[in-house]
């Protein structure tokens, strides 16, 4: 795709976001499953849930914008679920060690969304997107909401364990 405007890379960002949304809904099972800890295993859940809305909510910008809701392969978000799913075959379930590195990865995947949204919303004030305004600042709290989340299960509970763990 050609992007001459303001108007073409906000678009190509959505498409990348809305990709993004759906292909980590795909990765979080296997997340979920590999938690050590009850407690990253709600955390990733509650993220699952919030996915499924942000898939929704960004249709609804598409529809805004009178565009087709579409992805575009997002590289960045294939290569940091590839990161998880090399930290899970490196840790062989090793408890809170595991536990820790997947909140480090999955803490990635919402500093991209962060990075994005926020990056989508800036564009879309700028061009009168009202609606699309909106909620962009939903997803762009949102994924603010899961980072502080999982920063304070890490610093809480998960961190600590995986300090005191044996090898």
């Amino acid at each position: 795709m050609q992007m001459h405007t303001m108007n073409d890379l906000f678009l190509h960002f959505l498409k990348d976001m809305y990709y993004a949304e759906q292909q980590y809904l795909k990765a979080l099972p296997k997340f979920i499953q590999a938690a050590q800890s009850q407690a990253l295993s709600q955390a990733l859940s509650t993220q699952a849930e919030a996915s499924r809305q942000h898939v929704k909510i960004l249709e609804t910008v598409f529809q805004a914008l009178g565009a087709r809701a579409e992805g575009a392969t997002c590289e960045a978000l294939l290569g940091l679920v590839k990161e998880s799913e090399d930290l899970l075959k490196e840790t062989g379930g090793a408890g809170a060690v595991q536990d820790a590195g997947l909140i480090a990865c999955v803490q990635a995947v919402q500093h991209y969304a962060i990075a994005r949204y926020g990056t989508l919303l800036a564009w879309a004030v700028k061009s009168g997107h009202q609606q699309a305004v909106a909620l962009l600042g939903q997803l762009l709290e949102g994924a603010k909401q899961a980072d502080q989340a999982l920063n304070q299960l890490a610093q809480r509970d998960v961190n600590q364990a995986a300090a005191s763990a044996k090898v």
